[in-house]
């Protein structure tokens, strides 16, 4: 009797154990499959979620050539430093990175031109602490330059032309569905990244400027008095040639 339970208790174990097994291995079949409306979730509508505009540290730099005979800057050098450091007060998200040439026979123009340099930084309003001075040995081959950057706040879309589903019917019934296609909106979203002025705009709305102060009691003060608060505009249309067709 003892034997006999013995046999039926190891077969109901091995057959607890083909059950747990069978339902593993359903589970992990059921965890690989995706439904149809799964896979169609996955593929954003959107545009801009498709080519999302993202914000990145980029950088921008000019470069000064130097002559062997002569230092300073040209005038349309003075201009490119010029404004290179106005724009560094509005757009730079650090220090201003000089990369002078050293060990040359350009080392006396490049002194003299660095002077400059940071004379018109100084007339800018650049303070001589946020310029990190660095040296470089120059190629023999290449023109010597003194090397001018800074990073900044960039938007950068894309890349575009990447097709990773069919346009037209094919056998797959998940391409049979009336959505845009991948590449579409990606050209605009890559041309308002680059022509957008600043690029933390995309991201949230600058701070407003306070209202102006003596126009707005002008107009408070008519309202008050039950006046039209609009302005008036005199003598504007006197440079008049004629009253022709009137």
């Amino acid at each position: 009797m003892t034997v006999l339970h013995t046999a039926i208790r190891g077969r109901r174990s091995r057959t607890a154990r083909r059950l747990l097994a069978a339902a593993g291995l359903a589970a992990l079949l059921a965890g690989c499959y995706q439904s149809p409306q799964m896979a169609q979730n996955v593929y954003p509508t959107d545009y801009r979620e498709r080519h999302p505009i993202t914000l990145r540290d980029g950088q921008h730099s000019i470069e000064v050539f130097l002559g062997r005979n002569r230092g300073g800057l040209t005038p349309s050098q003075r201009a490119d430093v010029l404004a290179f450091a106005q724009g560094w007060r509005h757009e730079a998200t650090s220090g201003v990175v000089v990369d002078v040439p050293h060990g040359g026979p350009t080392d006396r123009a490049a002194a003299a031109t660095l002077r400059e340099i940071y004379s018109i930084f100084a007339a800018s309003g650049v303070p001589r602490n946020a310029i990190y001075l660095q040296h470089y040995r120059p190629p023999s081959t290449s023109l010597a330059s003194i090397k001018i950057k800074y990073s900044k706040l960039t938007a950068h879309a894309g890349p575009c032309g990447l097709w990773p589903e069919d346009l037209g019917p094919t056998p797959d019934t998940s391409y049979n569905q009336n959505r845009p296609y991948w590449n579409f909106g990606c050209a605009t979203q890559r041309n308002l990244a680059a022509m957008v002025d600043n690029p933390a705009d995309l991201v949230q709305p600058r701070g407003g400027a306070p209202a102006y102060a003596a126009r707005r009691s002008v107009a408070v003060h008519k309202w008050s008095q039950g006046e039209n608060p609009a302005g008036t505009y005199t003598g504007y249309d006197k440079g008049k040639i004629s009253d022709l067709g009137k």
